[in-house]
């Protein structure tokens, strides 16, 4: 089973895409969307900094790197669970796992391997650090239980060579269509999946909400 095509757009816009390394809140060196040197190569702390000079380029890259981390992700939520699954509950599943790593001990998933879905549905909520990862808990929660995708542009984010990530304002904004050609590419394998021995939260996805909300914050100071 794999993630559907609105199910990784749903992703990849909860991740976002900076296509060069960055250091999230953490001050863990990140790549693309949402990439650790903990999902395997490449390492984002010895990666060339800044913008790459080919925005293409880095951001097909981002992509690639994307597609390998995401079939351990999916391979792990299929060992986890042991219902059989709609595609839309298996997508929410997925963006849960991919952000926390927390599939295998979550309540969740006890909660659903039980066969009761509402309780699974209520026990997304129980994942809420950082504050500002909240919004992607409730839609990952809503796909889950009532197969609401978002939809809407992709932002790709400017990083300088520091890793500071640029929130103020996207350097691109990818349609559907555009996002699609770089996650199904024509003539790339499925790569065989593994579990990962760790996961990479947190993303930039949250990281741009909890800019927004601190900006927020100072303003009515």
């Amino acid at each position: 089973m794999q993630m559907t095509d609105r199910g990784l757009l749903a992703l990849v816009r909860h991740e976002g895409i900076v296509p060069g390394p960055y250091t999230d809140v953490k001050q863990v060196w990140t790549f693309g969307i949402g990439h650790t040197a903990a999902a395997g190569e490449p390492d984002p702390a010895r990666m060339p900094r800044g913008i790459p000079a080919d925005l293409d380029a880095g951001i097909s890259e981002a992509f690639r790197v994307f597609r390998a981390d995401l079939a351990r992700y999916e391979a792990a939520v299929l060992g986890a669970v042991k219902v059989p699954l709609e595609p839309h509950e298996f997508d929410a599943l997925v963006s849960f796992h991919y952000n926390t790593g927390g599939i295998a001990k979550a309540a969740l998933t006890r909660h659903l391997n039980a066969g009761d879905r509402a309780a699974a549905a209520a026990a997304f909520m129980g994942w809420l650090k950082p504050v500002a990862i909240r919004p992607r808990r409730e839609a990952e929660r809503d796909l889950f239980a009532t197969g609401r995708y978002p939809t809407g542009t992709i932002p790709v984010w400017p990083v300088d060579r520091n890793g500071r990530v640029d929130f103020s304002r996207p350097i691109r904004r990818l349609t559907e269509d555009e996002a699609l050609a770089l996650l199904r590419p024509a003539g790339v394998p499925v790569s065989s999946p593994s579990v990962p021995a760790a996961t990479h939260e947190p993303a930039i996805g949250w990281l741009a909400r909890l800019s927004a909300f601190f900006s927020t914050l100072i303003r009515k100071a």
